[in-house]
């Protein structure tokens, strides 16, 4: 019963194709559909297999918590899509990022990361690592002279989002980049907004990027998962290890539920970037609305390097509502179609007030450094007829 197929060589296919295609292993059964592997370890023929495999010289899985058939699926697939040598997958996008970082990290080290950040990223650098002796100096992640003067002998890594949560600030990906390497430092990218298909950090020059595919990837609001790419030798060197032995390990029935996320990813970004930047525009008309941030819109601040370095403006508009937090709130609490919530990525359109959810503990001196008003709030645009997304927001703004 032994499946003939042949995969196609990945190098000749389009990243719609791989989406679909990418990574695939059939059983001997040769189901269409990726085979759901729900086990916790493996048997072997006998001692001597056992032995060997756990040595490393006889490939194949040990334990779940180590790797699984399906989710060795899922890492290949998105290191194909991303351009990564190597991939692995984690139980949450912050199990991502704190993975990327504490695999190679040790006292005395010092890492330089821009100050725009997710709300439980910039805990890791500021209150987490100081615990085990590594510092983080904190820059404005657009002022490239920044990193450079934030540099230290002790520096390894480089840390940045773009575009930035919530406020959508694009950085320099390729310059930052040339800093850290300049230094001898690793430039670790959060690519979750941009998404794997809007930009390319490893083209850029990145050498670590993470994802909370908890996001787009699942996109339709099912589970959590994370993936840290790579190169082989950073997997071997930094990252299985710390892996194995903490465990942040993944759901293989999660890693099956991303794979057929990733499915649909292209017609999903595709779909709510283009209801994206409709309602960015619309949104620019209300005289309600103070200010708009959509990176693909002339008025954004880095909109050119955003069009260099990104192949679409993506799926978040962030816009600032009159009357601070009380206008926000009462805009809020006014839509009937876009629903509240502090994911994005869905296919359902979510708004979040971020100064009250996902940067609340941060004072405001922090928040507004940072570019993070009372009455700003960020969209994430789901598949709804964008008709409907205007006009819901139009009759909300009404309540302000």
């Amino acid at each position: 019963m032994a499946s003939k197929f042949v995969p196609p060589d990945p190098s000749t296919l389009h990243p719609e194709t791989l989406l679909v295609h990418g990574g695939t292993t059939r059983s001997p059964y040769g189901e269409t559909s990726e085979a759901l592997y729900l086990t916790q370890g493996f048997v072997y023929d006998n001692a001597e297999a056992c032995e060997a495999r756990f040595k490393g010289e006889d490939p194949g899985f040990v334990y779940s918590r180590y790797g699984n058939p399906t989710t060795a699926m899922f890492e290949e697939r998105m290191a194909l899509l991303d351009g990564a040598e190597a991939a692995r997958a984690t139980a949450s996008g912050m199990a991502a990022v704190n993975a990327s970082l504490l695999c190679q990290l040790k006292a005395g080290d010092h890492v330089v990361a821009a100050r725009a950040l997710f709300g439980s990223c910039r805990w890791i650098l500021e209150d987490f690592l100081p615990r085990y002796g590594v510092e983080t100096t904190l820059v404005n992640g657009t002022d490239l002279d920044a990193w450079k003067a934030a540099a230290r002998p002790n520096t390894k890594i480089f840390f940045l989002e773009s575009p930035t949560n919530p406020t959508l600030e694009i950085i320099d990906v390729k310059a930052v980049a040339d800093i850290a390497h300049a230094q001898g430092a690793l430039l670790i990218v959060d690519n979750v907004f941009a998404t794997p298909l809007l930009q390319k950090p490893f083209e850029l020059g990145a050498d670590v990027v993470v994802y909370s595919a908890t996001k787009h990837i699942d996109g339709q609001g099912r589970c959590l998962g994370g993936v840290v790419l790579s190169s082989q030798q950073f997997v071997t060197d930094h990252l299985q290890t710390f892996l194995r032995q903490t465990g942040p390990s993944i759901s293989p029935f999660n890693a099956w539920v991303l794979l057929k996320g990733l499915e649909t990813l292209g017609l999903r970004v595709e779909r709510a970037q283009s209801s994206a930047a409709t309602l960015a525009d619309a949104l620019a008309a209300e005289p309600k609305v103070e200010k708009v941030l959509y990176p693909f819109r002339a008025d954004h601040p880095q909109a050119a390097l955003a069009r260099r370095q990104m192949t679409g403006g993506g799926t978040l508009v962030t816009f600032v509502v009159g009357g601070g937090k009380e206008g926000a709130f009462r805009f809020a609490n006014a839509l009937k179609v876009i629903r509240i919530s502090n994911n994005l990525g869905d296919s359902k359109s979510l708004l979040t007030h971020p100064a009250t959810t996902t940067h609340q503990r941060f004072t405001p001196e922090a928040r507004a450094e940072m570019g993070i008003s009372d009455g700003l709030v960020r969209l994430s645009v789901g598949l709804e007829h964008p008709d409907d997304l205007v006009s819901d927001i139009v009759q909300a703004l009404k309540a302000v």
